[in-house]
């Protein structure tokens, strides 16, 4: 787990709670960046420091490895989290799991007040065109490999070197960083 400095949170939390003011609905905000960013330890900071959330992983959508950042997640978000979300209702998502490489039985999400969709691919374009903020964490290939292998374990070598290959494309193609509301440079982290 990683902790950002109180002056990259502080505005956050600020933003958030000027936008929680103004909005009666659901609220959705999404964190994205590249694996060994940091988006679930800031997304637990704010969560810690807010009312009524409810945050969901984007590890818990991705259809496995190869079907991660494709038409299928894209479809998943739209269907599990965007429709329910701006029609007032629960939002109900199967779990991936990775140890049986398939989803599990669906989770169901109520009364959800603050969402934080975090991971890679939280901010792709559907979710944008919801989100009332979206967040880009920053950080280089070799800092977020060594993070992700530090945390999970070297065997995860050969799936996160595709991995990177893959959400580098994501993101080019969707413009993502370039799209996000608050860019924070992830390189600086403090590991707790």
């Amino acid at each position: 787990m990683f902790s950002f400095p109180d002056d990259e949170v502080k505005p956050i939390l600020a933003e958030i709670s000027k936008i929680s003011s103004l909005n009666a609905g659901p609220i959705l905000i999404a964190i994205d960046g590249p694996a060994g960013s940091g988006k679930t330890s800031l997304a637990s900071q704010l969560s810690n420091n807010l009312k009524s959330v409810t945050t969901i992983h984007m590890d818990d959508l991705y259809n496995g490895w190869e079907d991660a950042l494709t038409a299928t997640l894209t479809q998943h978000l739209n269907e599990w989290v965007i429709n329910p979300m701006t029609q007032f209702q629960s939002v109900h998502y199967q779990k991936f799991n990775w140890s049986t490489n398939e989803y599990g039985p669906a989770v169901e999400v109520r009364d959800i007040q603050l969402l934080i969709l975090e991971g890679v691919g939280a901010a792709q374009e559907i979710i944008r065109q919801s989100a009332v903020l979206t967040i880009w964490i920053e950080v280089g290939p070799q800092i977020g490999l060594a993070r992700v292998l530090n945390r999970d374990g070297d065997q995860l070598l050969p799936y996160m070197l595709k991995w990177q290959e893959r959400e580098r494309a994501h993101f080019l193609k969707d413009q993502t960083k370039e799209n996000c509301q608050i860019f924070i440079d992830g390189s600086n982290t403090q590991i707790m």
